[in-house]
C-alpha cells in the first residue's frame, strides 16, 4: 500500500461520518473531524484531503449503511475498502469505545495492512441478495403466523386429529372449525387470512427469484450448482447472491472457513482442543447448506428431477455432482454408524458440500460482472 500517501478511516453512521487520517510516512493517526453523511459533504472532504496531490485510501466497517459510500468513492476515482468488523484486531484490555477512537483505529490499522476487506457486490448482485433475504423474511412471517394460529387453537382445546399439519387434510379441518363466540370466530378467520396472505407473498417471491436468477450474470453458476442433490433453485440463488463469484476463493477450505463450517480450535502447548464450528461469515448460506445436507441421508440415486436439472449443465459438472452424491451419502451413513447426532452429521456434510460447490465453480465459465 506504499502508493498511498494518506490512509483515511471512516466511522460511518446514518447522519454523520467521523474522519481520521494516518500519513503514509508514519506518525500518529490524526482526527480530522465530523462531516454529514451526504454525497455533497463527502465531495468536500475529498477535496480537502487531496490538497497537495495526496493519494488516498479509504476504509469503513461493513454495517447497516450499506455500500453507497463505497460506490460514491469508487465513482470519484478513489480506492476504498469495506472491512469486516469481526476481523478488526482489538486489544483485550481496551474497554473504551468511541466514534473518534474507532476512526483513528481504522486509519492506523489500514496503514499497517491489518484489515480484512469484505466482498462488495455490484448493484445488480446486491438487488438479487435483497430479493432472497426478503423472501426469507416473508417465510419467517408466514411461520410466525402459523405458530400464532396453532397457539390460539390450543388455548381453545381444538386439536387436529391427524399427524401432519398444513396438508390439504389439515386445511380442510381448519375450514370446518366453528366457535361459539362470534368474536373468537373473527379472530380465528383473521389468523387464517394472515397465513394465506403470507403464503401468496412467499409464492410471488419464489417466482421473482426464478426470473431474476435466470437474468443474472451468475445464471450459469446457479444452474451449475443445482446439479447437486439438495440444491434447488432457491438454495442455489441464495448461495450465489450471498457469495458472488466463488472462484475468488483460492481453494475449497477457504470457502469453508468463510462460511464458518470449520471446527473451532483452542490449543496451547501440547494440548489441542477442537470445538464446534466457528459460525463466522455468512449465516444465510450456512443455513441452506445444512438444510441441503439432510437429503444425503438417503442412498445415492439419480432422481428424475435431479437428472432434469443436471441436463442443463456441462458434462464435467454432472460428473462432480454424481461424485459428490456418492461420497456424501456414504459419509452420512458412516457418521451415523459412529453414533453422531443428526445435527453434527448434517454440519459435516454441509462442510464437504461447500467444497463440491467450489469445485463446480472452477469448471464453469467465469461470470461477466462489473469491475
Amino acid at each position: 500500500m506504499s502508493e498511498f500517501s494518506k490512509f483515511v478511516g471512516l466511522d460511518v453512521h446514518k447522519e454523520t461520518i467521523i474522519v481520521s487520517v494516518a500519513d503514509g510516512t508514519g506518525g500518529e493517526a490524526r482526527f480530522q473531524g465530523e462531516i454529514g453523511n451526504t454525497p455533497e459533504d463527502v465531495v468536500k472532504l475529498l477535496k480537502r484531503l487531496r490538497k497537495g496531490g495526496a493519494t488516498l485510501l479509504f476504509c469503513y466497517e461493513a454495517g447497516p449503511c450499506g455500500y453507497g459510500l463505497y460506490r460514491q468513492l469508487r465513482d470519484l476515482g478513489q480506492s476504498c475498502l469495506v472491512v469486516a468488523p469481526s476481523l478488526i484486531p482489538r486489544k483485550p484490555g481496551d474497554r473504551v469505545k468511541t466514534d473518534r477512537r474507532d476512526s483513528l483505529t481504522l486509519a492506523r490499522l489500514l496503514r499497517a495492512g491489518e484489515l480484512t476487506a469484505v466482498w462488495v457486490p455490484d448493484e445488480a448482485q446486491e438487488a438479487l441478495r435483497d430479493l432472497t433475504r426478503a423472501r426469507e423474511d416473508m417465510k419467517r412471517m408466514q411461520q410466525m403466523a402459523k405458530v400464532r394460529l396453532l397457539a390460539f387453537l390450543l388455548r381453545h382445546w381444538r386439536k387436529y386429529p391427524g399427524k401432519t399439519k398444513w396438508t390439504q387434510a389439515h386445511l380442510r379441518w381448519l375450514e370446518s372449525l366453528k366457535f361459539s363466540q362470534p368474536t373468537q370466530q373473527i379472530v380465528f378467520q383473521e389468523y387464517v387470512d394472515a397465513i394465506q396472505e403470507m403464503t401468496k407473498r412467499v409464492a410471488a417471491m419464489d417466482a421473482q427469484i426464478e426470473i431474476s436468477g435466470s437474468q443474472s450474470p451468475f445464471s450459469k453458476q446457479i444452474e451449475g450448482i443445482m446439479a447437486l442433490r439438495g440444491v434447488n433453485r432457491l438454495t442455489a440463488t441464495i448461495i450465489i447472491a450471498e457469495i458472488g463469484d466463488l472462484t475468488r476463493f483460492p481453494n475449497a477450505p477457504q470457502l469453508m472457513k468463510y462460511l464458518g463450517v470449520v471446527p473451532s480450535e483452542h490449543s496451547s502447548g501440547p494440548t489441542r482442543v477442537r470445538g464446534g464450528i466457528t459460525k463466522t461469515g455468512n449465516g444465510h448460506v450456512r443455513r441452506v447448506l445444512v438444510e441441503a445436507a439432510w437429503t444425503y441421508r438417503y442412498p445415492a440415486r439419480k432422481s428424475t428431477a435431479l437428472q432434469h436439472r443436471a441436463k442443463r449443465t456441462a458434462e464435467p459438472v454432472q460428473e462432480i455432482a454424481w461424485a459428490a452424491q456418492k461420497r456424501l451419502c456414504a459419509r452420512y451413513r458412516t457418521f451415523e454408524a459412529r453414533g453422531k447426532t443428526p445435527a453434527k452429521v448434517c454440519t459435516a456434510i454441509a462442510r464437504e458440500l461447500a467444497g463440491f460447490i467450489w469445485a463446480i465453480s472452477k469448471v464453469l465459465p467465469p461470470p461477466k460482472v462489473e469491475p
